[in-house]
């Protein structure tokens, strides 16, 4: 499973005026017509399974559509004039900004649905289950369905009857991030970090607001939870998930799952899961002491980044050695096939930029060992095969090295891959083809698929700092896999123990081996305890196909 994240708004934009605070109208948007039958081709030529539509639902946005009966948004409560695609205005409704036709943006999101299955692959769409945006009204709700907070009772910091927790008849204060506060709101409701008071601070989530699922945080013990009956707030959000699940999703990736509790999860994902068995969830989980706990709640996949993410990031930038790799995959292995690797996404800073590698084949050896150490998905984000740098300031985006999630704009290096191929450069080729070789091994070899996986460097110590060494084995097709993190290419040997023959049933001799990366040829010569003699290039690997 290879999950490709498209940053809808961002992906098909070709308007190069690239505004510094820019509107829509100045620096356009991307549509999700832009993803047509060519483009989704192209993606599934590099072995992507699932597509990760993300910013799909309706934002708050400082953008005015209130032509279309689109509620406007207060600019204080949004961050950006495009807005956060985690402030949700309306769960039931399409962000417009990706519409052709702004009245038909439900049946263009159902078409982008239809031809994403055509092509071969399955379609993720964001949950964005904590939280909503301060202004949240669904115009779009389907009959009968009752807004949040529609019935709250507002006189009560917390009720399972609520939606929402409320600060005991105070406004919401915003003097910590306006001068001159516009929007009211009285009483103020709880802020989407948890912060329960009504004077949100810059660096807090202030244009959202805390969804209440039977937890109540400021009782007289600190925390209470509040499940039996089952809190309003469950029901309307499981009600949101059967109406996407019933529009052909495959799957949701669950915005910070872990701020809402397991029990919630366990009761939705069943739901969900009776009358849609197909349907994954995947979880934003970031506390390693909780995987356990969310997988039990019904997560299918979860976040591998306080583990695996932030020990390659630490390699690639020479922090760690490489053979802590080891260490990361040994705490997750007994539920190593719930694990999603990645290197990066809309919330991580690119690799190409200068806050990380600011080189993009730096990474390209985290990404061979990520596809390829073990059978758990990987997830790449739109423009890393490209070597996007992220190194623009686009408005509430500063110069951070992520590409913005907050305002109008497009990247050159994702237009060359997809839509104006003939510009691609040079680098942007070579390392778009390097990805997908390194994928397609993924999905088509067998024994990178599906087979046992073999960690050598216990036995190689001379390895340990910049390389990365393991065996993968199906039936009778073997894989050596040696990645190399350094900027200098090496020739080294390669020892295989004893324990890797019995365990894999290796047979000993001399071995025809393909070099899947280069097509090159090679004679290996396979022996308990001696070294198979391998050169890697600089920021590469090797990976020896040997069939016994």
């Amino acid at each position: 499973m290879i999950v490709y994240q498209i940053f809808t708004r961002l992906f098909g934009n070709r308007n190069t005026t690239r505004k510094e605070w820019g509107s829509v109208a100045e620096n356009g948007s991307g549509k999700m017509n832009d993803i047509d039958a060519q483009v989704l081709k192209r993606i599934k030529a590099m072995g992507v399974t699932h597509v990760w539509f993300t910013g799909v639902l309706r934002h708050a946005s400082q953008t005015d559509y209130t032509a279309y009966g689109i509620p406007a948004q207060n600019a204080e409560v949004v961050k950006g004039r495009a807005g956060s695609p985690y402030a949700i205005t309306d769960y039931y409704d399409i962000d417009p900004d990706l519409a052709v036709d702004v009245d038909k943006r439900m049946q263009e999101w159902e078409c982008l649905i239809a031809r994403t299955h055509k092509a071969g692959m399955k379609v993720i769409m964001d949950f964005v289950p904590n939280h909503v945006a301060r202004q949240y009204h669904s115009v779009c709700k389907p009959k009968g369905v009752r807004d949040l907070g529609e019935d709250d009772d507002v006189n009560m910091h917390f009720s399972t009857h609520n939606n929402f927790y409320y600060c005991w008849g105070q406004p919401l204060d915003l003097g910590d991030v306006t001068d001159s506060q516009t929007y009211h709101e009285a009483p103020a409701r709880a802020t989407g970090n948890d912060h329960f008071d009504n004077r949100p601070g810059r660096n807090d989530w202030y244009e959202t607001v805390k969804l209440n699922y039977g937890v109540d945080y400021c009782d007289a013990g600190g925390r209470s939870e509040h499940f039996d009956p089952i809190p309003d707030t469950w029901t309307k959000m499981t009600d949101i998930l059967m109406y996407w699940a019933g529009k052909g999703v495959d799957g949701f990736r669950c915005d910070m799952a872990e701020m809402v509790p397991a029990a919630f999860w366990a009761y939705a994902t069943k739901v969900v899961k009776t009358a849609y068995p197909h349907i994954i969830f995947i979880g934003e989980v970031y506390n390693p002491s909780l995987y356990r706990t969310y997988i039990g709640a019904g997560f299918d996949l979860l976040y591998d980044k306080v583990g695996m993410y932030d020990s390659l990031r630490d390699i690639v930038c020479g922090r760690r050695w490489a053979s802590d790799i080891t260490t990361q995959w040994q705490q997750t292995d007994d539920i190593r096939d719930h694990m999603l690797y990645f290197l990066e996404n809309h919330d991580e800073q690119r690799i190409a930029s200068d806050f990380f590698a600011g080189e993009p084949w730096a990474a390209y050896p985290a990404h061979i060992v990520s596809c390829l150490l073990h059978a758990n998905p990987y997830m790449l984000y739109a423009g890393q095969e490209l070597g996007e740098r992220g190194m623009d300031k686009e408005g509430f985006s500063g110069r951070d090295g992520r590409s913005t999630i907050f305002d109008y704009w497009s990247m050159d290096s994702v237009n060359h891959g997809y839509f104006d191929i003939r510009k691609k450069t040079p680098s942007e080729r070579k390392l778009m083809d390097a990805y997908k070789r390194v994928m397609l091994i993924a999905e088509k070899e067998k024994a990178a698929s599906r087979g046992l996986t073999f960690d050598l460097m216990y036995v190689n110590g001379h390895l340990a700092q910049s390389q990365y060494a393991f065996l993968r084995k199906k039936d009778n097709e073997l894989l050596l896999v040696v990645a190399n993190f350094a900027a200098e290419a090496i020739d080294t040997g390669v020892i295989i123990p004893s324990h890797a023959f019995e365990y894999m049933g290796i047979a000993e001799g001399d071995a025809d081996a393909v070099e899947l990366l280069s097509d090159g040829k090679a004679k290996l010569h396979l022996a308990v305890n001696e070294a198979v003699n391998v050169a890697v290039p600089a920021y590469g690997g090797v990976v020896y196909k040997i069939k016994q």
